[in-house]
């Protein structure tokens, strides 16, 4: 599998990137070398039934989340402009607005 020009194109559009014209090969060429190493990764022998070194089946122990709350340098209050019932209150994005007819 390779990229292509059109590939590039396609996804800086879906990503709303404003994309150079003189960009677009060299992207083309460093996404075409990353695949090329993934497949030599590919190619590489494992057994699936090898465990990692190092990590046990637990996973990381963690510590007991027990002391006093390490104070802040500011209040809470300071930080954001609005709070309700202890939380911060974030403006809703314009991109994220109900449109007329939709319920809420």
């Amino acid at each position: 599998m390779s990229v292509t020009v059109d590939d590039v194109r396609h996804i800086a559009a879906l990503a709303r990137l404003g994309l150079p014209p003189d960009r677009i090969p060299s992207l083309v060429a460093e996404l075409n070398r990353i695949l090329e190493h993934m497949d030599a990764l590919g190619a590489v022998p494992s057994r699936p039934d090898q465990r990692v070194t190092g990590v046990s089946g637990g996973g990381m122990p963690l510590r007991e989340d027990v002391g006093p709350q390490i104070p802040l340098a500011r209040t809470r209050d300071e930080l954001a402009p609005v709070m309700r019932d202890g939380f911060f209150i974030v403006p809703r994005l314009a991109s994220h607005e109900d449109s007329p007819g939709e319920p809420s």
